[in-house]
């Protein structure tokens, strides 16, 4: 069994709470990305389905690394656009910390998908059309396979503005970590 992996940008959306909150689409439905893949809405259906069912998570992971978790995702979920995630970048874990300055820097911003493939098909100029995929990771990346996937900036949704009010969630969350909270 190979576990696939496919890399998209990330908007950077990091506000105070619980941890540093990201979110954003890790995939989106239509898109080709630069390995020729093409992901069809409602690949990842029976996948979350079955996550939920069975109580167990979609990891939260530094560059594909197992034994680097950096947070966890609270939510994930298929829309019109793509397979949208929203997280929490863990405080008290110091990869955690490095990826949000990171972001905040532009350093990275690179969302990917690790994932086994369970049903695909070629079409007509040859992209592999992506059906039913098991999903079993989103992690924070440094090179993104699908550019226009990201985490969006501050605001009711992802689509609410490019990086908006970005700096000062990030000073805030910056306090916040240095005081310990």
């Amino acid at each position: 069994m190979e576990l696939e992996r496919k890399f998209c940008q990330v908007e950077a959306k990091l506000a105070v709470g619980e941890g540093l909150v990201i979110e954003g689409y890790a995939s989106l439905f239509g898109a080709e990305d630069r390995g020729g893949d093409v992901v069809e809405a409602g690949a990842y259906a029976a996948s979350l389905k079955a996550l939920g069912a069975s109580g167990r998570r979609v990891r939260m992971l530094w560059q594909h690394d197992p034994a680097e978790p950096i947070g966890v995702w609270d939510e994930i979920r298929e829309d019109g656009r793509g397979l949208y995630v929203k997280g929490r970048l863990l405080a008290d874990v110091g990869r955690a910390r490095e990826a949000a300055a990171l972001l905040e820097a532009g350093a990275i911003e690179g969302l990917s998908i690790g994932y086994r493939t369970l049903r695909a098909t070629k079409d007509d100029r040859g992209r592999r059309r992506l059906h039913e995929l098991e999903l079993w990771e989103v992690s924070l990346v440094t090179f993104p396979m699908l550019p226009d996937a990201r985490v969006g900036a501050k605001g009711e949704s992802p689509e609410d503005g490019l990086l908006r009010d970005l700096a000062g969630v990030i000073e805030r969350a910056r306090r916040d970590l240095a005081l310990g909270r």
